[in-house]
């Protein structure tokens, strides 16, 4: 039976976390017995579940590959970025990019501790905790201008986390980013959809209760489409707006899901 990881301070190991979930998903070890309780549950309703996190975590890496070596962008801010695992954004940008500038954001304690343990590997990498609503304080953060300059593009990344927010959040929250990136910078949006309206009840109900109200809502493709109707903002296409694992595949061996109650939903857009 796993054992339970190091806990920092002010974790609640009673209540489930979406990034311990997550992080269970993807094979890691840095969860409770609760997280694996609740990923359990879900696995029961929508089997589908341990499969679109995979492929999920094999978009990022794609994308972020993409911007650093077709687009030449070589600072990234990951919002919810969620547990240390394998090939990180700073692993796969710096590859490309010797000096790849990336700051990670979450408001999950135990992220932080982690992060800041495993992702401050060098001084081109910092991890900050704040609500990923929080443009300002995470914009404006002396670690992320230490780290970033606002004069070059800059990719924001928000790969699997709208969901976790409330409806009013996302259109406002995308706003406000794209309003501080210069042109040339990118937007990279995914999140949770279904067109089953009894999955999107279930799942928002489950997760919400499970996270103790840390959670937002499974929404339908049209929803995460308004995310991108900004003016600044063009989406890229081919492939335009996808399920994640459709977005420029690398590979016949992805591993497929099984079902689709539900998935990951969006794309990539450059700010003009």
């Amino acid at each position: 039976m796993q054992g339970e990881p190091w806990s920092p301070p002010a974790i609640d190991p009673t209540v489930p976390s979406v990034a311990r979930m997550y992080d269970y998903y993807l094979g890691g070890t840095n969860n409770y017995q609760v997280d694996r309780d609740a990923c359990a549950a879900l696995l029961e309703q929508v089997p589908s579940t341990m499969e679109l996190a995979l492929n999920n975590r094999q978009f990022l890496r794609r994308v972020v590959h993409y911007l650093a070596e077709q687009q030449g962008i070589t600072q990234f801010i990951d919002h919810g970025s969620g547990l240390p695992t394998r090939d990180n954004v700073h692993q796969v940008a710096q590859r490309v990019h010797d000096e790849a500038r990336i700051v990670y954001v979450d408001n999950d304690p135990i992220v932080l501790a982690h992060g800041r343990a495993l992702l401050d590997e060098n001084s081109y990498t910092t991890v900050i905790q704040a609500d990923m609503r929080d443009t300002a304080r995470i914009f404006d953060h002396p670690d992320t201008r230490r780290i970033i300059d606002f004069s070059k593009p800059v990719a924001a990344l928000f790969v699997s986390v709208l969901h976790c927010i409330p409806d009013d959040d996302p259109a406002h929250l995308i706003r406000n980013v794209v309003r501080r990136l210069v042109p040339g910078s990118f937007l990279v949006i995914c999140q949770l959809v279904s067109a089953d309206p009894k999955v999107r009840t279930f799942v928002t109900d489950f997760m919400d209760a499970a996270t103790d109200h840390h959670w937002g809502r499974v929404r339908e493709e049209h929803e995460v489409a308004a995310y991108f109707e900004h003016e600044s903002l063009t989406v890229l296409d081919p492939p335009g707006l996808v399920e994640v694992s459709a977005w420029m595949p690398d590979t016949d061996l992805a591993r497929p899901q099984r079902s689709w109650e539900w998935k990951e939903w969006g794309g990539v857009a450059q700010v003009r």
